[in-house]
């Protein structure tokens, strides 16, 4: 499986604490767990909205139920974060992992939006 420049992103479900190919990887990565709406735009195609699982420095988790391969490139725009680069690093029952290109500080994605007028 290749990796992101930093060496992390989620890996597909089979994968992780307990399972027969975690060896210790997991611990290793630092992830947030959520439920986070995204805009996902794969080259070529139309720009459709995601909801992220899983979201770290190198790459995320999002449900995605179209066609992909491995290594198509995308974008990926996410509250708080912005619009990134990435690729397809795994697909598998309707998820998809996302290598990211550059990292994120995935904490920025769960700081509350505040409206106009509130601290």
């Amino acid at each position: 499986m290749s990796s992101t420049m930093d060496g992390v992103f989620p890996f597909p479900p089979a994968t992780g604490p307990g399972s027969d190919n975690d060896n210790g990887a997991s611990a290793a990565r630092s992830r947030d767990s959520l439920f986070l709406l995204a805009q996902l735009k794969l080259v070529g195609r139309e720009e459709r909205e995601v909801r992220v699982r899983n979201l770290s420095a190198g790459g995320m988790m999002a449900e995605y139920d179209g066609p992909v391969s491995i290594g198509d490139q995308l974008t990926v725009a996410v509250r708080g974060i912005g619009s990134v680069a990435g690729r397809v690093a795994w697909a598998a029952a309707g998820r998809i992992g996302i290598a990211l290109d550059e990292s994120i500080d995935p904490k920025k994605a769960r700081k509350p939006v505040t409206t106009r007028g509130q601290p």
